[in-house]
């Protein structure tokens, strides 16, 4: 009797881990809907602070990639996803946080899509908030907040800069990255 319950138990665990995947015990979704588009989890990592845990993040794609110059520089829908672990984060840590990242691209042109960005971010992000950073070629980079659209930033210099925080050679983030990347 109890070969017969195993045997079904064990395929519905194989079935429904093909459908998500578990990082930082949160769990991130298989595929993302983004306008008309179907994106694919490409790889999924995450974002420590010494030794806290403050994130999950994740990579969506049309398609798989693993090159981070590709991502960066491809005109293509795409989303980063952030599932909050820890607490709370205050909104001028994640503003230092994005503002390091940019610092680390050419940015000189962009000083007003960056206040932009910024400026969407004005309340704690707390335990088991969903950050979604998205882009589309013809919208821009848009922040949905638990499923809500905060605002977007039209123009793909600023998709760039803000991608290469994640994904740019010099990201303070390499181990997030190559797990984003599926490395």
């Amino acid at each position: 009797m109890k070969k017969k319950l195993l045997i079904p138990m064990l395929l519905l665990l194989l079935v429904s881990s093909l459908w998500s995947l578990k990082i930082g015990g949160k769990i991130l979704p298989d595929t993302m809907k983004l306008g008309d588009n179907v994106l694919v989890l490409n790889g999924a990592g995450l974002r420590k602070k010494l030794i806290i845990k403050v994130y999950a993040g994740a990579l969506y794609l049309p398609q798989p990639a693993d090159n981070a110059a590709q991502v960066i520089n491809s005109d293509i829908p795409m989303a980063v996803k952030m599932h909050f672990i820890y607490k709370s984060v205050d909104p001028a840590k994640l503003i230092e946080a994005w503002n390091t990242g940019f610092a680390k691209s050419d940015i000189s042109n962009l000083k007003e899509e960056i206040t932009q960005f910024n400026a969407m971010f004005s309340a704690d992000a707390r335990k088991d908030d969903v950050y979604d950073i998205t882009y589309l070629p013809d919208t821009g980079s848009s922040l949905y907040i638990n499923g809500k659209l905060i605002g977007t930033v039209p123009g793909f210099e600023f998709k760039k800069a803000l991608f290469s925080i994640w994904f740019g050679n010099e990201t303070e983030l390499p181990k997030l990255r190559d797990a984003m990347l599926g490395k």
